[in-house]
């Protein structure tokens, strides 16, 4: 994934394009991103995504399993992938913070 990692309209990011602070997220730099990204414009499908993602992570501090997301609101198993194409762009439109080493960035899309 190839970002401008220092567009005046978004915050700091790392190496793999996630945002490092994801109080520094908002709705703009997700447009900014998704257009970047190629998964632009952003739909009321990706929103609802996006939203769930966040909301997610401000609760448990993890980021969930695609396939979580996708039951949670009730749709096919490859959902998220149909309109992020990968896991990590999911991720980055959203503003969560790289997971880590732990996490093969192999096994990011579904």
């Amino acid at each position: 994934m190839t970002l401008a990692m220092h567009s005046p309209l978004l915050p700091e990011m790392d190496e793999d394009g996630l945002i490092v602070d994801p109080d520094q997220w908002n709705e703009d730099v997700a447009n900014t991103l998704a257009k970047q990204i190629g998964v632009a414009p952003l739909t009321e499908d990706h929103w609802l995504v996006i939203y769930a993602l966040r909301n997610y992570y401000k609760h448990f501090g993890v980021a969930p399993a695609m396939n979580t997301v996708c039951h949670r609101l009730g749709k096919e198993k490859f959902w998220v992938h149909d309109l992020f194409q990968t896991c990590l762009n999911a991720w980055c439109v959203a503003g969560l913070p790289n997971p880590g080493e732990a996490v093969s960035y192999t096994h990011l899309t579904l």
